[in-house]
């Protein structure tokens, strides 16, 4: 008796409301009725309900399917029209070539194609690209819809802005999101600096709506969107068809309808001002300062001094009443150096701290070791489960690729807590090398360049005030403790 060829059957729609008005039982009960009239064996259904026909190679299925092909389990494919395959050309013709290099037909209901023939394979192609078109069709006409829904104010898609949801038909405050939103503004307008509103609302121990903690990246988003203010955007994104990225339209394209607000206008013009200003900074790094106090030096009545063009006096920049000579400022601060860092108790107190930031640095580094070695363990049972086939390889990656990400990531991290900690010890100086460092200081402050002395200045003064023809100078008595080491230094002895 002659062996049945063994095929497999190809269910695939690609919305919710196909499944329930075009089933898949549909389509299995055709594909089997037309095996049966070939007297085929259907030995396998791939169902892909609710999948996009964009991209499907990916899918967990059309990779079973392809497995079932290679070992020759099936030798041929049906499905009842070639756009319920794919309707990507390329990934169409891959699928046409794998079938063609392991001697499998691909039978498409619809357009009655033989694979097998130059002449089905030809018309193969035709149909694929008109299939890419129709969805080039639907996708255009759904692009053009979009302004017209935007200005009716309709949804068009996806989630609503963080601070608000949709209510049927309507855009409406989120009571629980919509106080943190706020805060986001509120947070900014005090500290001026993405990162630190987006570390101040972790600690207090607000997430993003998917349960993520805010970045400054997050921050900036929901500070650009005017929504907050009673301003609704849309029709202003464009896909590039590369997964998730997208570009800004022209701001001729966008539709803007009013919505409720979270925030006042002023508060959101306000921050958005302050974001183009830093922004305009970061394209053009400001000239640094050739005065060696400016915006170090103040008055008493809180404004900071600068040396006006044409002048030598520093003068502040608030009550316009506190001047003093450049030259005058900085002789009794060189006198002022005399006693920097000379006292027993200031270098018992750096002991102290540098101790102290050792001893922590080294707890981190052995709770990261021990994490290192668990998560080691976790990957080393999974390669072990693996090869036992209790963990099937298509789903191995999912597992073990998590794990191998975050053990390189603690690997770098244990790296940079033992340069931390080099850097520490290094800067625990016995006490005559700090009473030689202080004295050197002292002793060629005369022969530093403006640069060099500017950048002593930044690092061992905590204040410099003037107030009733007094000057107050504050150093810091201890060297600070930075995050990670600096990557240059002033060698202040003699060569």
């Amino acid at each position: 008796m002659e062996n049945k060829k063994p095929v497999g059957i190809w269910l695939r729609v690609s919305t919710e409301f196909q499944v329930k008005d075009d089933s898949p039982e549909h389509h299995e009960k055709r594909g089997r009725m037309y095996a049966e009239a070939k007297a085929w064996d259907v030995k396998e259904i791939y169902h892909l309900e609710a999948v996009s026909g964009k991209s499907v190679m990916e899918h967990p299925e059309a990779k079973r399917m392809l497995r079932d092909i290679k070992s020759g389990r099936i030798t041929g494919l049906i499905f009842s029209k070639l756009a319920r395959l794919a309707r990507n050309t390329k990934e169409l013709l891959e699928f046409s070539e794998l079938f063609r290099k392991h001697n499998a037909d691909l039978i498409s209901l619809s357009e009655s194609i033989d694979t097998s023939s130059s002449a089905g394979r030809l018309f193969y192609t035709m149909i694929a690209a008109m299939a890419e078109w129709e969805r080039q069709e639907i996708a255009e006409r759904v692009a053009a819809s979009v302004p017209i829904r935007a200005q009716l104010g309709k949804p068009l898609g996806g989630q609503a802005s963080f601070g608000y949801r949709w209510m049927g038909k309507e855009l409406v405050v989120d009571q629980h999101e919509a106080p943190v939103r706020k805060l986001v503004y509120e947070l900014f307008k005090e500290h001026k600096r993405k990162g630190t509103v987006a570390k101040l609302l972790n600690e207090k121990g607000y997430r993003t709506r998917n349960g993520s903690k805010f970045s400054d990246t997050t921050v900036g988003r929901l500070l650009r969107d005017p929504m907050a203010k009673g301003q609704r955007r849309a029709n202003y994104t464009k896909s590039t068809g590369d997964k998730k990225h997208w570009v800004i339209k022209p701001e001729s394209d966008w539709i803007l309808t009013p919505c409720p607000a979270i925030i006042p206008e002023d508060l959101w013009n306000y921050c958005n001002q302050l974001l183009d200003a830093q922004e305009k900074k970061d394209r053009k790094p400001a000239r640094k300062t050739t005065h060696l106090f400016s915006g170090i030096l103040t008055c008493h009545c809180g404004g900071k001094m600068y040396v006006p063009s044409r002048t030598k006096k520093y003068s502040c920049g608030g009550c316009k009443k506190t001047h003093i000579s450049e030259s005058d400022i900085e002789e009794i601060y060189f006198e002022q150096l005399k006693s920097f860092l000379l006292t027993k108790n200031d270098l018992e107190t750096f002991l102290i701290r540098s101790n102290e930031a050792i001893q922590n640095k080294l707890h981190e580094l052995e709770t990261l070791r021990k994490d290192k070695d668990r998560i080691k363990g976790e990957m080393d049972n999974l390669i072990k489960l693996h090869s036992k086939g209790q963990i099937p390889t298509d789903s191995f990656g999912s597992y073990f690729t998590p794990l191998n990400e975050q053990h390189k990531q603690i690997e770098n991290t244990i790296i940079e807590t033992e340069a931390h900690i080099d850097f520490l010890k290094m800067q625990q100086l016995d006490s005559d090398s700090i009473l030689a460092n202080a004295s050197n200081l002292y002793d060629q402050w005369p022969l530093l360049d403006d640069v060099a002395k500017r950048n002593v200045i930044e690092q061992i003064t905590n204040l410099i005030e003037i107030s009733n023809e007094e000057i107050t100078i504050k150093f810091s008595y201890v060297p600070t403790l930075p995050l990670n080491p600096p990557t240059s230094q002033h060698n202040l002895r003699d060569s």
